[in-house]
């Protein structure tokens, strides 16, 4: 069971690459592109388990586990915004 340190400890150590990712710019549309298509519009895990068309079950999405998740997607929010508004180019392709 984590405590109250354990937990600030781990959130702690994080921090450095939170604030790298945070801190990155998008200035290239090679790059930006490769970030719209590396990381997902969804969650990946999440799913609607079916069989002969009802549905049994549904798998919440469980990204939001990664500690890192906002991050990840606020970089790609970034790099859409970059190929939308600087590029000009039509990003509902990635949506």
């Amino acid at each position: 069971m984590l405590n109250f340190t354990q937990t600030s400890l781990h959130s702690d150590l994080l921090q450095p690459i939170r604030q790298w990712l945070e801190s990155i710019e998008i200035h290239n549309s090679k790059f930006a592109h490769f970030l719209c298509k590396s990381i997902p519009s969804q969650c990946p895990f999440e799913r609607d388990v079916t069989l002969f068309g009802q549905k049994l079950f549904h798998i919440p999405p469980m990204c939001k586990l990664n500690p890192l998740y906002e991050q990840v997607v606020s970089l790609r929010f970034k790099a859409l915004c970059y190929l939308a508004d600087e590029c000009g180019e039509d990003v509902t392709v990635y949506c």
